[in-house]
């Protein structure tokens, strides 16, 4: 991965055109129509995505556990209902959440835009829990590729601030979401993407429990009726991705229950002081303009591993 000072001045060098949005807590970058954008009222993950063939937001925010965000776990599952953890949670493991915990959303620390790269702070939240901050910080910087119109790169890293001795215990190898997305229930097509434009679909009945599909080039989309999509392409995946639909109609309201999930897997032992951190790109548009950029992202990309100190 290179070193964000170099990456965020190749970002300047490359696009001098790039506009920034905020009103009320949304922070936004934008160009050529394509608005990405997290909101500090939410845990600064991202809770906006639109672009010229989808001009209206595409990202559920129906809960702290919807956007699309960085969600990890780690040491053993626990009972801590007399804790007062939820019950539709337990047992459950080290699960620190920059959306939030059940019912309550997470604290934002600093979300600002410096030289064309969002970035943000949070303090997350066990998911589990009503409102039980995480031992744990959140950083992420989200730009747009250079030279690929509608490609977004996000820059995800957790530190870890557990207890040596704490109730979740060792070390465990872990499924992480890298990362986890909701889409508005309309995006329900998932597609899982094979290379030089073919397409395999992929179909599940609403969950949870969620639907598993191995993506062979690391890189799924979900599609709407009228074939506009949002492609997810993780390249430090390994393995199958969780996918499906939830509730069900067509609803593109961003706060309906109603959504559609995707996830990419791998497995990461995660220690009370890991240091992780990863990359994942978000494209835009119709499978033929998503299929060209996928193509290229998978070029130069591929080999493209996480960083973890343990």
């Amino acid at each position: 991965m290179p070193p964000l000072n170099a990456y965020t001045l190749s970002v300047v060098m490359l696009f001098t055109w790039l506009t920034v949005v905020s009103a009320d807590d949304l922070v936004h970058i934008d160009r050529g129509g394509v608005r990405v954008g997290v909101d500090r009222g939410k845990g600064a993950a991202i809770t906006w995505l639109s672009w010229p063939g989808h001009p209206t937001n595409v990202v559920n925010v129906a809960d702290p556990g919807r956007l699309i965000q960085q969600s990890y776990y780690a040491g053993a599952s626990l009972d801590r209902r007399a804790e007062g953890q939820s019950p539709a949670w337990s047992p459950w493991t080290w699960n620190p959440i920059q959306g939030g915990g059940v019912g309550s959303w997470a604290r934002v620390v600093d979300a600002k835009v410096t030289d064309g790269v969002l970035y943000s702070e949070t303090i997350p939240k066990l998911w589990d829990m009503p409102s039980e901050e995480a031992g744990a910080v959140m950083r992420q910087w989200t730009a747009f590729e250079p030279a690929m119109d509608g490609v977004i790169v996000v820059t995800c890293q957790l530190t870890c601030q557990r207890d040596d001795r704490d109730a979740w215990g060792p070390p465990k190898p872990r499924h992480q979401e890298l990362p986890a997305c909701y889409f508005t229930r309309r995006f329900d097509q998932a597609k899982s993407y094979l290379g030089n434009n073919q397409w395999r679909d992929e179909n599940h009945p609403p969950g949870p429990p969620w639907g598993k599909a191995n993506p062979p080039l690391a890189a799924m989309a979900c599609f709407e009726p009228d074939g506009q999509g949002v492609a997810v392409y993780s390249p430090v995946s390994k393995g199958h991705w969780n996918f499906g639909p939830h509730g069900t109609g067509d609803s593109d309201n961003p706060s309906d229950g109603p959504c559609m999930h995707l996830a990419p897997i791998q497995s990461v032992t995660l220690s009370p002081k890991s240091v992780f951190r990863y990359r994942y790109w978000i494209i835009t548009g119709d499978a033929e303009a998503l299929s060209d950029r996928l193509d290229q992202l998978i070029t130069l990309y591929c080999k493209e591993s996480f960083e973890l100190t343990r």
